[in-house]
């Protein structure tokens, strides 16, 4: 059976408002943290406090040390989404203008400046594969991957067009102790904790924020 377009995105809508539905209805009742890619509901297990959380904390901090009034660097709710590419994500933290912050529902990804990631252990793949392509496709224009496995990180930047759809064009690799520039802003990157080599986490010495 051959299915119109029209009617194609139709169901395409339908499924993405089932799967947010669910990422709504399951919000504070299981752990970890749901969203919606373009493969589906992408599950990722984080683990509360520890690196992760620590980690997004003084990106946030050194951040907010070095931006206007106006900005925030924000590492709580909403999430962002684009309904007609049926994506819904939520980022570490978010640099954002308070003005575009406060909306009713989900951030327009097209307000938000930057987007920062920190690896989760158990899904590295969801934010140096998957959400590195969600954000070119939604707009992000930088897009900042901190790995507390590996003590490295990347920025990306100068979204194109690209036979699969946009993609980031430049990639900046850094090693965790260097300096590192995310949009407007140049910030320290020692001391940032690391997950332990067997299984469980540790924050180490506290950061210089």
């Amino acid at each position: 059976m051959t299915i119109a377009p029209d009617n194609a995105r139709q169901d395409a809508s339908h499924l993405y408002r089932a799967m947010r539905d669910f990422v709504e209805a399951t919000d504070g009742t299981l752990p970890g943290k749901f969203e919606i890619t373009k493969e589906g509901i992408v599950h990722d297990m984080m683990s509360p406090g520890g690196p992760h959380e620590v980690t997004a904390a003084h990106v946030s901090r050194r951040l907010e040390k070095l931006m206007p009034d106006d900005l925030l660097a924000h590492n709580g709710t909403p999430d962002v989404e684009n309904e007609p590419e049926g994506i819904m994500r939520h980022p570490d933290v978010m640099v954002i203008a308070w003005a575009d912050l406060n909306v009713q529902g989900s951030i327009d990804p097209r307000t938000v400046i930057a987007a920062v990631e920190v690896v989760s252990r158990s899904n590295p793949d969801n934010d140096w594969v998957s959400k590195m392509r969600d954000y070119a496709v939604i707009g992000i224009p930088v897009y900042a991957i901190f790995d507390p496995r590996t003590g490295t990180g990347a920025v990306f930047t100068d979204i194109h067009s690209t036979p699969a759809g946009p993609r980031y064009a430049t990639r900046k690799d850094f090693l965790y102790g260097e300096d590192v520039t995310i949009a407007d802003w140049t910030i320290s990157t020692e001391n940032l904790p690391r997950y332990k080599a067997e299984g469980t986490e540790e924050v180490g010495t506290q950061p210089t924020s």
